[in-house]
């Protein structure tokens, strides 16, 4: 008897998202400790475009699948799974290989780690807008750093969904959030967010304005995606023995270490991915236990565009323009 086939995003090749190809494949049967899901929608991230140009962490194995966040409803259980059950409404985890489990797709096929049940009040684009975004500023924020109320936290590239995640985890510990963008486009949106101060860094002094903010302190965390020359500056609006977190390259310049601000200061400059969380099974069930009942209060998810299924190309293309505010999805 033969398989239904159902539409998938693979590439045959790295590159800009021209090479993104819906395809007709068959129906996956979930493997032990894995379960299958009939997808509602799914996010979009920067590391998907990254991965889609072979410029990540994890090299594509080609034809590649693509894709870390989906949300829909359970609708085969492979052997061994016993946390959940046909008919649940689930979203997946980024905990597995894009190139061998990935969720751009009407189905999609993932181990049972890196599923985790869909807040109840949550529509189908908020569940898929949650997982990537907030266990990445969760484990920064409250893992790494401590992150206390009353201290500072300086979050850059503010308007992507992590930065977003931040913000306003960074609000429900009590912490000062300072959050920065290039112009005035996004200062509001930030604010919105919960952001206490914004910085537009295209015509305020970073340095200068954050001096101000903190009465002379510094920040007690920064939380940075983009490295490269910035680096220098976040060194200098850091506080004494503050941490800052480096979880992307956005700037393909050279991240120069500063030295003697680091010294001075005492800092702490860690690099760090997601990955750190989701390959312990211990530390991924502690994050989710401390999410999920925020979800049903204080973290919301903003979702900046839905597009249909087969504008997936558009839709990297949006991502790539940086004129999101919030997650991007696509709607099935």
């Amino acid at each position: 008897m033969n398989k239904p086939n159902v539409k998938t995003v693979r590439f045959h090749q790295t590159g800009d998202a021209s090479v993104l190809e819906i395809e007709q494949l068959p129906l996956s049967e979930p493997k032990e400790n894995e379960l299958r899901l009939k997808v509602e929608a799914f996010g979009l991230n920067r590391a998907e475009v990254m991965f889609r140009n072979g410029a990540y962490l994890d090299t594509p194995q080609l034809p590649s699948r693509i894709g870390y966040e989906a949300s829909g409803i359970v609708d085969a259980i492979g052997p061994g799974v016993t946390e959940f059950n046909i008919g649940d409404k689930v979203s997946t985890i980024p905990a597995f290989s894009m190139s061998q489990y990935g969720v751009y797709g009407e189905s999609a096929v993932v181990p049972v780690h890196a599923v985790a049940k869909s807040p109840k009040n949550f529509s189908a684009e908020q569940s898929t807008a949650i997982w990537m975004q907030y266990l990445t500023a969760y484990g920064a924020l409250v893992e790494l750093a401590d992150l206390q109320a009353g201290q500072y936290l300086l979050v850059t590239a503010a308007s992507s969904s992590v930065g977003v995640a931040a913000i306003q985890l960074g609000k429900s510990l009590g912490a000062t959030v300072i959050a920065t963008t290039r112009g005035s486009a996004k200062v509001d949106f930030l604010l919105a967010q919960g952001a206490d101060h914004v910085i537009q860094t295209d015509s305020e002094d970073l340095v200068a304005r954050s001096e101000e903010i903190t009465g002379g302190q510094g920040v007690n965390l920064v939380f940075d995606p983009v490295g490269g020359p910035l680096l220098e500056q976040l060194a200098q609006v850091s506080a004494p023995a503050a941490i800052i977190v480096e979880y992307g390259a956005l700037d393909s310049q050279p991240t120069p270490y500063p030295l003697f601000t680091a010294l001075a200061k005492g800092l702490t400059i860690r690099g760090y991915t997601l990955f750190e969380l989701t390959q312990d099974e211990n530390r991924l069930a502690q994050a989710k236990n401390a999410l999920l009942p925020l979800f049903e209060e204080q973290l919301v998810p903003v979702i900046d565009k839905v597009f249909a299924f087969d504008d997936i190309r558009a839709a990297h293309k949006y991502m790539e323009s940086n004129q999101q505010m919030g997650k991007i999805v696509v709607k099935l």
